[in-house]
């Protein structure tokens, strides 16, 4: 669109043609084996699992980490996506199973339908009712129509593994790519979930392809460089730049530090992981970049200024109209007079944002 110079965002950056839109990253407590029965930290992960939409769950593929977050060597972590995805659902279904009967005889009393008693049950997850058709959806048509037959420790158990796969998409991070016993030990796992990359099934709540090679050393060090000015490096590309004039020179012990993460992650691996990892995460939830603007014709507002200042990542299926409450709330829902998209293109109410199809949006209202 030839406006890169003036890509000004409110919020991330802009950098050789590409919008950087942030994301929120919750770091939370370290999950151990038996944590839905309460060992170690585990009632506070569980917990801050609520407010996450998407999963990266970061392995130390070296083995110098074992299960309980204890440094060591020579752990092996093949199990390590197992037994989190196991925790994760022992601790929803052990909510549901303390209180299953009692649901039941509600469900048949009020006759109500399978999805409005499990998304009761399931709220305060953070859960859609849409998720949880989907995850109904998965299981077979006469078994959900057998709802009020159904017992905690099979059906329900069924349903629990099913709603896992929708509401938590998980992207798997193996970290320390570059530490000795890596190979070994990402060779073994890739070994293991081979088999979904060609049935596209999810083992253990992961597919091959949402699992990442990563180093997150090595990212930290190379932002921290390009932030103090000796290189120039774009988050998620393949290599480093020292040869530009506004660079600080480099003293030698840096110097080698940065050629090693250029030998052993970035020409190896063709990147540290980390940028992708991300990606793949918001990729796994399939939100769609919006751009509102106030002018088709500068992309920001109606004189020549920044553009694309803003960016909002919405869920598949978002309206035009439903956009606009997203983005002004009541104030645009009650002036709206319409909107269109690039090519001055009017839009519908209805029409549902498509990426690069129309989800470069202005609004006009009532007051203009």
């Amino acid at each position: 669109l030839g406006v890169s110079e003036r890509c000004k965002p409110r919020h991330g950056w802009c950098s050789g043609g590409r919008r950087y839109v942030p994301v929120r990253l919750l770091d939370v407590a370290g999950l151990v084996p038996g944590a839905s029965e309460g060992k170690g930290l585990g009632n506070q992960f569980l917990d801050d699992l609520r407010h996450a939409d998407v999963l990266i769950h970061v392995v130390d593929a070296s083995g110098t980490t074992d299960a309980s977050g204890r440094e060591t060597r020579g752990y092996d972590p093949i199990d390590d996506i197992q037994w989190l995805r196991q925790e994760v659902e022992a601790w929803i279904w052990g909510n549901l199973d303390k209180k299953w009967s009692g649901v039941v005889r509600r469900h048949v009393a009020v006759k109500a339908t399978p999805v409005e008693t499990l998304h009761a049950q399931l709220a305060g997850y953070g859960t859609p009712r849409e998720i949880v058709q989907r995850a109904l959806d998965r299981l077979p048509r006469d078994l959900v129509n057998e709802f009020s037959r159904w017992e905690a420790k099979t059906e329900l158990r069924q349903f629990v593994h099913a709603f896992l796969d929708e509401r938590f998409p998980t992207i798997v991070a193996l970290n320390k790519i570059d530490m000795p016993d890596s190979d070994k030990n990402i060779s073994a796992i890739m070994k293991r979930y081979h088999s979904t990359s060609k049935n596209n099934l999810l083992v253990d709540g992961v597919r091959l392809d949402n699992i990442v090679l990563t180093s997150a050393l090595g990212e930290c060090f190379l932002r921290k460089m390009h932030k103090q000015l000796f290189i120039h490096y774009e988050p998620g590309s393949d290599d480093f730049s020292t040869e530009m004039p506004s660079l600080k020179p480099l003293d030698e012990k840096t110097r080698r530090r940065l050629e090693t993460i250029r030998d052993l992650v970035l020409f190896r691996y063709g990147s540290t992981g980390v940028q992708e990892a991300i990606v793949r995460a918001v990729d796994a939830l399939g939100y769609i970049p919006v751009y509102p603007v106030k002018s088709l014709a500068t992309f920001g507002a109606p004189q020549q200024g920044p553009a694309f200042r803003d960016c909002v990542l919405v869920k598949p299926g978002t309206t035009v109209r439903e956009f606009a409450r997203k983005l002004h709330n009541q104030a645009l829902d009650r002036s709206y007079a319409g909107a269109e998209t690039i090519g001055g293109i009017q839009l519908g109410e209805a029409d549902v944002i498509v990426p690069g199809k129309n989800n470069v949006i202005k609004y006009t209202t009532n007051n203009e």
